[in-house]
């Protein structure tokens, strides 16, 4: 506790870009939530935008409007 899983589209990340973004919400989590960043887990999947629509926005986004705290503009 607590898992992060971001789904995007697949983008070419390095490494070091992945690091980044992991530590960055690793400590937003972990300041939020008052845990130590060992029971922190976060997920980056690639989702083709071809597969969005029925793997993503509509499971995720439409049909889980209330677990949402920031919606997309689109």
């Amino acid at each position: 506790m607590p898992h992060v899983n971001i789904k995007h589209f697949p983008a070419p990340l390095t490494e070091e870009q992945a690091s980044e973004l992991v530590a960055t919400i690793t400590e937003a989590v972990t300041r939020a939530f008052g845990c130590d960043e060992g029971v922190v887990s976060i997920a980056l999947e690639p989702v083709s935008q071809k597969a969005w629509q029925e793997q993503v926005y509509a499971p995720e986004i439409l049909q889980r409007r209330e677990l949402l705290r920031k919606t997309p503009t689109y």
